[in-house]
């Protein structure tokens, strides 16, 4: 199963100051708007997002249909049949993608520790 490109969606509660803190770290912006409370950022191949306001809890995010540069790439399972795969494998979701549908869409599941992992389609 190829869940595309891994980053980590980060709950921040002031994403100025925790960008600031990041590019200390040596992570630049690669993405994302601060004006909506969102930003991400990446050093060499490691991806994270800061969200403000958007999550409950940091969690786990993958995106099908994208490498680690943001950049689609031709051949990649639809979020929809990773769902069905999971589905199938008795894995209980938080939230479903429509499988009704084609193009963008996500699914939420939990971890045992209830740690979340977004699966999440932009194309």
């Amino acid at each position: 199963m190829e869940l595309g490109a891994f980053s980590l969606s980060l709950t921040v509660k002031d994403i100025e100051a925790s960008k600031k803190f990041y590019q200390k770290l040596g992570f630049e912006v690669t993405g994302g708007d601060q004006a909506e409370h969102w930003l991400i950022l990446k050093n060499g191949r490691h991806v994270i997002g800061l969200f403000a306001g958007m999550f409950d809890k940091n969690m786990l995010t993958f995106n099908p249909g994208w490498n680690n540069d943001a950049q689609q790439v031709d051949n990649f399972t639809d979020v929809r049949d990773i769902q069905k795969q999971l589905r199938a494998q008795g894995v209980e979701f938080v939230s479903k993608a429509d499988e009704s549908t084609s193009g963008p869409a996500s699914f939420i599941i939990e971890d045992p520790d209830g740690n979340p992992i977004l699966v999440d389609q932009h194309r």
